[in-house]
């Protein structure tokens, strides 16, 4: 469904045009205007008119409605089309869930297609309304001010990322429950809350060096204003920074992930040592029962009065020395 639709003179915002393709030609007639229109997961009948008046790719047009896209950015004819893929974080449930942003961008023109929650662009649209001298600058505007919301929830849920994986590894080295069953499930699930994060972020990086004017031979990516090449630049630098975090937080997940199974390792031969300790001490009253339990009529000791009392004291003092030994040693 059509979300929002206005048109834009000047850096302020008029009425919605009654005709999109009137609407159109009158904004590059004026020079200074551009229409923008704001979509949420629309259909392809919904979508057929905004096609037919813009001029809009196919392959992009498919692209926008089938959606679970990966970040790119593509140049046709008629327009520019890039997928960003917005990020939220439930910190409650450690979840990562991403939302998908297409942009198609024109002589005079900017189409805004939404899937998922995790995508407003309501904020933008208001702030770039509260600064008409950004506005001004046209379409390019827009797409920058969307890329720069994006990259900096990016670098958001990336801190956020951080604290709970502190926490997480806070746990995994905690003596009371580093060793619990359900840790390293945790682990893996986090891991791939990390995966999910970076399918977002990684692929971003090559369209933003292109709009940045840093892609192959430094060529201008059409439709987007030369001086706004600087403003994509430090869109970029925030999003290296964001994937170098996405990078060492995958590092010392599988870091924490090995740490975590070495020391129930660790654990499982103490338990073994223990097992082991105590099978020995009860091997030793064990094997001294059974050499007496035997029916033999002539045994040393087998008539003597203090026979009992002896052996009983011979294997409790054997005990004795044994607990000693493998507390001594650690094995208790």
């Amino acid at each position: 469904m059509i979300v929002d639709c206005a048109t834009y003179r000047d850096g302020r915002r008029t009425e919605g045009p009654a005709d999109l393709s009137d609407a159109l030609d009158e904004c590059r007639t004026a020079g200074n205007a551009f229409v923008w229109i704001g979509l949420y997961e629309p259909t392809e009948k919904e979508f057929d008119q905004v096609t037919e008046e813009f001029g809009l790719h196919p392959l992009a047009v498919e692209d926008a409605l089938n959606a679970h896209q990966r970040p790119k950015l593509e140049v046709y004819d008629d327009s520019l089309f890039m997928v960003l893929k917005p990020v939220g974080y439930e910190p409650q449930s450690d979840t990562v869930s991403a939302g998908e942003v297409m942009v198609f961008l024109g002589d005079s023109f900017v189409v805004t297609v939404r899937h998922g929650e995790e995508s407003p662009l309501a904020a933008v649209r208001h702030r770039l309304e509260a600064e008409p001298e950004m506005l001004r600058h046209g379409p390019t505007a827009v797409l920058y001010s969307i890329t720069d919301a994006a990259v900096d929830h990016y670098l958001e849920v990336a801190g956020e990322l951080g604290t709970d994986l502190e926490e997480l590894e806070a746990e995994v080295f905690s003596p009371t429950s580093g060793g619990s069953r359900h840790t390293a499930s945790r682990i893996y699930n986090f891991k791939r809350q990390i995966l999910e994060f970076r399918r977002a972020t990684g692929p971003l990086a090559q369209p933003l060096t292109r709009l940045a004017g840093d892609g192959l031979f430094g060529v201008r990516v059409p439709f987007v204003h030369e001086k706004a090449q600087p403003f994509f630049r430090d869109v970029n630098d925030h999003l290296t920074r964001v994937n170098e975090s996405v990078e060492g937080l995958d590092r010392l997940v599988s870091d924490i992930l090995s740490a975590h199974l070495a020391q129930m390792s660790v654990r499982q031969n103490d338990d073994m040592r223990k097992i082991s300790a105590w099978a020995a001490m009860a091997a030793v009253p064990t094997m001294i029962a059974g050499i007496y339990g035997m029916n033999f009529d002539h045994m040393p000791e087998l008539h003597w009065v203090w026979s009992y009392p002896a052996l009983i004291a011979g294997m409790a003092a054997l005990e004795v020395l044994l607990f000693r030994l493998f507390k001594s040693r650690g094995w208790l």
